[in-house]
């Protein structure tokens, strides 16, 4: 029951906001939209306290034959915990939301947006099969379109949304032909029908290209690229950095509770049948590893504070993956929960300094303002410290037990994640540290006018602050017996392997010098940083001219939006161009015309005719009479 609610509530609450904002005004829209969200977030926690319970079916969805997938709701432990964990989230970002959006018109339209998009989330992590799921999956694709492009009188923020939808259809093309390739060869889209049937498949083969695979191997692969869309990793993440057009609470929805969290989700859900996919669960590691790199190497170079809070999404994203290669399911999902709480309050924390500062997203025009935004500061601090990895704070738990599956696993593919990970590490905390220290501390350097504005936040937007702050603080420590610890045997049930050599079950038995070296490397990264933007600020200058080049290849995102520019959006442009100049203006546009040209000359001659007299008429008539006549009595 409770799950029910904190489902539908948001959707209600997204119609009063919405829909019913003509009749009972702006306020009242607003305020039914956080209403209903803070029923939800109610329902969710005591949905999650409630415990596991049978799928709770809602209505008969689809009949076409032998095709009757129901419409019923999940309550296993993974669902109840995203529920719980979305629903809590999306409440705080509401309320944030009360001051952020105080002066914009539209404001209830933003809401009924958010609270749809919380909608969209709750239906997919508590779907009882794939189309259930996919309806949930398109769901915040879509209004993650309609969140992005909020300010769709921007140029930047429309090709945002357009890019973000684009890339993500790539990935959602690969999962829908995944599930299509489930029901072919499971004859059925339930998880438990699928999960059931998973070692009765293992030795079958799919033909693709003339090659034969494993079946299960394509499967896992195909939903693997579903997920590499939505959670944003690399070849297919180019759209999350600059989803950063949207409103601030925005980017902290889509990066820590919904859409990006979607993909880790789904992998997850079909653990099952990643299993049996090994070679797959190889190409997870390697990507997710990668991932994690590449999004750390750029993060330290980008200047727009929610840019870099938006590449070390991703590059935690890469973590999680990396987690779930190593088929460390619940280590994967207790770094998504506790990601959640820290990230929310970076991406929240960024934007009260924004909005302090007067719209200003540029780290190199901020500086000197901690005095002036003391809450801000230490939220800021809390969230920095978390992402870094530092005790006792949340990601030092789940980020640390990611690495000790990979030393654990130590098969060559375990290390090259384990190695790129705990590097990323030290990028992590080198990163957050160089933002931190560029917009709080230093002397000012902005301008004069932006600088006398300069205010901490209402209070309205230091609460659901100081609310994260808490889950940064203890989420790891309280949740860590949970997902990795003594209970997580009871929380998971039995298809997690915990056998004395599998990375799970050897958590607690690395080497303590394996297992402190992610401390360590982010403590050394803490220091470099220290070192470059408070000790000797000249020293990142020098180093970007002398190493002009990799300075470049950073800043540039490793140069993937132009290989894409020039591999797949000039030629689509060139087509274009061909198809309008030749298609349309010369052969629909020109074919008419032609034929037109061509009759112009008689039709010019044959007006001449009309020249009003009736006698010449008459006279017409008479020969068409004659005529007629003759044909008439020739043919008989």
């Amino acid at each position: 029951m409770y799950t029910q609610i904190a489902i539908f509530a948001p959707l209600v609450g997204s119609l009063i906001a919405g829909v019913a904002r003509p009749f009972i005004g702006r306020h009242a829209a607003i305020g039914g939209s956080i209403a209903f969200m803070l029923v939800c977030a109610v329902a969710g926690v005591l949905a999650q306290l409630g415990g596991v319970q049978a799928p709770l079916h809602l209505a008969d969805w689809i009949s076409v034959g032998g095709f009757n997938p129901d419409w019923a709701i999940r309550q296993d432990e993974l669902s109840l915990a995203m529920v719980a964990m979305v629903s809590v989230i999306s409440m705080l970002i509401h309320v944030y939301s009360i001051g952020y959006m105080a002066h914009d018109e539209n404001a209830p339209r933003f809401f009924a947006y958010m609270s749809l998009f919380t909608f969209a989330m709750l239906m997919l992590v508590t779907a009882n099969n794939l189309l259930q799921l996919f309806f949930g999956w398109e769901g915040v694709g879509l209004v993650s379109y309609l969140l992005i492009n909020y300010w769709y009188d921007r140029d930047a923020a429309n090709a945002a949304a357009i890019k973000a939808f684009i890339v993500n259809r790539v990935g959602d093309l690969a999962f829908a032909a995944g599930i299509a390739l489930i029901y072919v060869v499971f004859g059925t889209i339930s998880f438990d029908g699928i999960f059931a049937a998973v070692s009765a498949h293992a030795g079958q083969g799919y033909t693709l290209f003339g090659t034969t695979f494993p079946v299960l191997e394509v499967i896992a692969v195909l939903l693997f690229i579903g997920a590499m869309g939505k959670s944003a990793q690399l070849l297919l993440h180019t759209w999350l950095p600059d989803a950063m057009e949207g409103p601030t609470p925005i980017s902290a929805l889509i990066h820590a509770a919904t859409m990006v969290a979607a993909g880790v989700f789904m992998i997850v859900r079909m653990s099952p049948l990643m299993d049996a996919a090994p070679g797959t669960l190889e190409l997870i590691t390697v990507v997710g590893a990668t991932t994690a790199f590449f999004a750390g190497t750029v993060g330290c170079v980008q200047n727009d504070i929610k840019r870099i809070i938006a590449y070390s999404t991703c590059s935690q994203l890469g973590y999680m993956f990396l987690a779930v290669g190593l088929g460390a399911y619940p280590v994967a999902m207790f770094h998504l929960i506790d990601h959640a709480f820290f990230k929310a309050l970076l991406f929240l924390s960024a934007g009260s300094v924004i909005h302090a500062m007067s719209d200003e997203q540029d780290i190199r025009l901020m500086g000197g303002i901690a005095r002036k935004l003391p809450v801000t500061w230490l939220m800021m601090l809390i969230g920095s410290l978390a992402l870094a990895g530092i005790p006792p704070f949340a990601g030092y738990y789940s980020k640390d037990a990611i690495l000790s599956a990979a030393f654990a696993a130590h098969t060559p593919i375990a290390m090259y994640g384990w190695y790129l990970g705990v590097f990323t590490a030290g990028l992590t905390a080198f990163y957050i540290a160089r933002l931190f220290l560029l917009t709080f501390h230093g002397t000012s350097r902005a301008p004069k006018h932006v600088q006398e504005h300069v205010h901490e936040s209402p209070l309205v937007m230091l609460v659901p602050l100081i609310g994260l702050s808490a889950g940064a603080v203890g989420a790891g420590y309280l949740l860590k017996n949970d997902f990795i610890g003594g209970n997580y045997i009871h929380f998971w049930g039995s298809s997690i392997d915990v056998t004395a050599n599998s990375p799970m079950g050897m958590l607690e038995s690395i080497p303590s010098w394996a297992a402190t070296a992610p401390l360590v490397i982010g403590i050394v990264g803490f220091a470099v940083a220290f070192l470059f933007y408070m000790v000797a600020p000249a020293i990142p200058a020098a180093l970007a001219q002398n190493f002009g080049w990799l300075y470049r290849f950073l800043l540039n995102k490793w140069y993937f939006d132009e290989l894409y520019d020039w591999l797949f959006v000039r030629p689509a442009l060139r087509l274009a161009k061909f198809a309008w100049r030749f298609g349309d203006e010369q052969v629909i546009d020109g074919v008419p015309n032609g034929l037109a040209a061509l009759t112009s000359d008689a039709s010019t001659q044959t007006v001449k005719l009309q020249t009003g007299s009736i006698a010449l008429y008459a006279f017409v008539m008479l020969i068409g009479l004659l005529g007629f006549l003759s044909l008439f009595l020739w043919v008989r």
